[in-house]
């Protein structure tokens, strides 16, 4: 009964219409758009730097795969397979299908060195045999569907060599600009 009085005040519906609208119409906004379009994360660790640092704030665009397919050496946000309520942020280095090792450093997909993406070729991919996907002399065979993923800091991420690959349902999108700070405004590559 309030409510009905005070709604037919001339000043409590300028108000409404005012103020209580267009914030209900941003929120809304807000929601879609980072419900199917683009989500900011924070890096937590330290285990994709040098290209992504602790700290820094970036966009990741969750539309794009649902066009195409995850291309190698992109840098992807997924639901970690361990505890699929927290999302992690590796690099991709190999698809459904493919072989891989790592090798002295290397990475060679289908038994041949990689040398097509300069980030990937640059840093060094340690071994872990106390892992179960990382040791030395090992050849992975990635699942269909699926991905196995590496931090660019090898030694310093848990990554697809310890805790297996990234099933396709579980891509939360493509990592693709920092925004913050400011001084490390950039495209991710």
């Amino acid at each position: 009964m309030f409510y009905d009085k005070w709604l037919t005040n001339k000043h409590a519906r300028y108000w409404v219409k005012e103020w209580v609208e267009p914030f209900l119409i941003a929120l809304i906004l807000a929601l879609f758009i980072r419900t199917f379009f683009v989500q900011a994360f924070k890096i937590p660790t330290g285990s994709m730097r040098e290209t992504l640092l602790e700290k820094d704030r970036i966009l990741v665009n969750k539309l794009v795969y649902r066009f195409r397919d995850p291309e190698r050496g992109e840098i992807i946000v997924f639901k970690y397979p361990v505890d699929r309520k927290r999302d992690f942020i590796k690099r991709l280095i190999a698809v459904g299908g493919e072989t891989v090792e790592i090798k002295d450093g290397d990475i060679y997909i289908n038994g041949k060195l990689l040398t097509d993406h300069p980030i990937i070729r640059q840093n060094y991919y340690y071994n872990r045999e106390d892992w179960q996907y990382g040791r030395s002399t090992m050849k992975i065979k990635v699942p269909e569907d699926s991905f196995f993923v590496l931090g660019d800091n090898s030694g310093h991420s848990s990554d697809s060599r310890n805790w297996g690959f990234v099933h396709r349902s579980a891509l939360v999108g493509k990592a693709f600009f920092i925004y913050w700070p400011p001084n490390r405004w950039r495209v991710t590559k």
